[in-house]
């Protein structure tokens, strides 16, 4: 059975936000031919625009990138079917990770030649990633990692009858390293409010009062696994 790309419109959606006037005004020049643009200059319009007129792609551009993953992955769980581009203008392994979790479907140095964006446009459209082939290794590192976070939550589950879902693994990973829920919250592009609530279920579904007695729990299991 073949299996068919999205059907990409005449004309795509677009959404440009950005902080910088110059960078919007640059981004619509180089669109006006392949889309209908709108935009946005900062990240809470952005949101609001989007859930109102729905684009196909979302291209973002702001400073700090926080900011842009935030509101990606709010506009990931409001308006799914849109696809974001994050433009940045240093690239990093553990921004380019926070924003694939936020739910962006590609993230490119803002240096990128104007002509390509169109090209971007649609090839996100059809469902493809933009994404530098140097990042590309890190994203099998990461989706590798989480394998392996997979097999070990079905080891608690034969124990203690519990799953953790993919992002509570996440925020548990990042407690580990000792980060506190401010920085958890800003690399997974998620609220406070949102990694307490991971970690409360967490709590729950293991049986523990504290996050110490999470991450010893955690840290004996793996032992085991290791054995």
């Amino acid at each position: 059975m073949n299996v068919l790309a999205p059907q990409v419109p005449a004309k795509a959606r677009v959404l440009i936000a950005a902080d910088r006037l110059a960078t919007r005004t640059g981004m619509r020049l180089a669109l006006a031919e392949d889309a209908e643009c709108s935009e946005a200059g900062d990240a809470e319009a952005a949101v609001a625009a989007a859930v109102r007129d729905k684009p196909d792609v979302c291209v973002f551009d702001f400073d700090p990138p926080g900011r842009a993953i935030r509101a990606t992955a709010e506009i990931m769980s409001r308006v799914p079917e849109a696809s974001v581009v994050m433009f940045t203008r240093r690239m990093d392994e553990e921004e380019f990770l926070a924003a694939v979790r936020a739910g962006a479907t590609g993230y490119l140095s803002e240096d990128v030649d104007p002509a390509r964006l169109p090209y971007v446009v649609r090839s996100v459209m059809r469902g493809e990633a933009a994404v530098p082939r140097a990042l590309v290794a890190r994203l099998i590192d990461e989706l590798r990692g989480r394998e392996g976070r997979r097999r070990r939550s079905f080891q608690i589950q034969e124990r203690r009858r519990v799953e953790l879902t993919a992002r509570e693994w996440d925020v548990v990973d990042l407690l580990r390293q000792g980060l506190s829920t401010r920085s958890i919250a800003e690399i997974l592009g998620i609220s406070a409010v949102t990694v307490r609530r991971h970690v409360s279920a967490v709590h729950g579904k293991l049986g523990v009062n504290t996050r110490a007695e999470l991450l010893e729990l955690l840290a004996a299991e793996q032992s085991e696994v290791v054995r």
